[in-house]
């Protein structure tokens, strides 16, 4: 498959919209969990939103799409991407929405290290400061949250390292492979996987949950997709500082939905992040529009 030309901008684009489902979904699950065994949520979830990704690759039929010069390397991805998700879940029921996504947020330092290391990108000087402008933001947020230490705070840490891994992986298979074929293995590997321990626990959903069980499922097709997509146009650590976003929106949620007022360190560290990925998109478009 031949590399399409990288396109920053419209890489950080695709990113916006798959963090704003990232964490909407997210905030359904925190609700989920409560009531629901991780096990049964993430396995009604992968098989509606394989149906979901079924339908968007329709044209090219399930086995086209699902055809692949790097079969092993698709599975690890999809594999690493439904290990990720139940790790958020269960971290959802003991820890509020957004001081979850806060202590993940050093999965963007970690994507622009790897991307570095194995996928041969370059980080330069800017790129790097906005990064670390923006975990400078993460550190105002959750530095209240961080003065007793306990075994859930490990949960969006580990997490945080298979989502760094799951976009690297992601990035690599976008050099081999189209977007459509990397969305079906993340939507059929997770349903497979989940299969085995959805039925552990079971508890029959009420119908306003199986709504929402719909709800999640279409929004994170959604959403892996234009994660898919955005890592198909751009280097993995180009787009890295607007991931921090999505803390933003769980704040958001966190807010609306919970109850959850957050204070002024958590407002000053999110104007930090957001304004660190506007840096960056900016510097990214200059250079761009830079080159010959």
């Amino acid at each position: 498959m031949t590399a399409k030309a990288n396109n920053n901008a419209l890489g950080a684009l695709f990113i916006l919209l798959a963090t704003l489902c990232y964490a909407s979904m997210d905030a359904i699950s925190k609700f989920l969990v409560a009531d629901y065994a991780v096990g049964e949520i993430m396995w009604i979830r992968c098989a509606l939103m394989f149906l979901f990704s079924w339908f968007i690759v329709r044209r090219a039929g399930l086995v086209g799409a699902l055809r692949t010069t790097r079969p092993w390397l698709q599975f690890t991805r999809s594999l690493i991407l439904i290990v990720e998700s139940a790790i958020f879940v269960l971290a959802f029921r003991y820890l509020p929405l957004a001081d979850a996504h806060a202590l993940a947020a050093i999965s963007p330092l970690l994507v622009i290290a790897l991307g570095v290391l194995f996928l041969g990108e370059k980080a330069g000087l800017a790129r790097w400061l906005a990064v670390a402008a923006a975990f400078a933001g993460v550190l105002m947020i959750i530095r209240p949250g961080l003065r007793e230490l306990d075994w859930p705070v490990l949960l969006p840490l580990i997490g945080a390292v298979l989502w760094a891994l799951y976009q690297i992986l992601t990035r690599l298979a976008a050099r081999h492979d189209s977007a459509d074929t990397s969305l079906i293995w993340a939507a059929l590997v997770p349903l497979v996987a989940t299969t085995f321990v959805g039925p552990i626990g079971w508890q029959w959903p009420t119908f306003a949950v199986w709504i929402l069980m719909a709800l999640i499922s279409v929004i994170g097709a959604v959403g892996n997709y234009a994660m898919i997509k955005a890592l198909d146009y751009a280097d993995a650590g180009a787009v890295q500082p607007y991931n921090y976003t999505l803390l933003v929106w769980a704040t958001l949620l966190s807010v609306v939905m919970f109850g959850d007022i957050p204070d002024g360190w958590t407002i000053l560290g999110a104007a930090i992040v957001v304004a660190s990925g506007l840096y960056t998109w900016h510097h990214d478009r200059r250079v761009a529009a830079a080159r010959p």
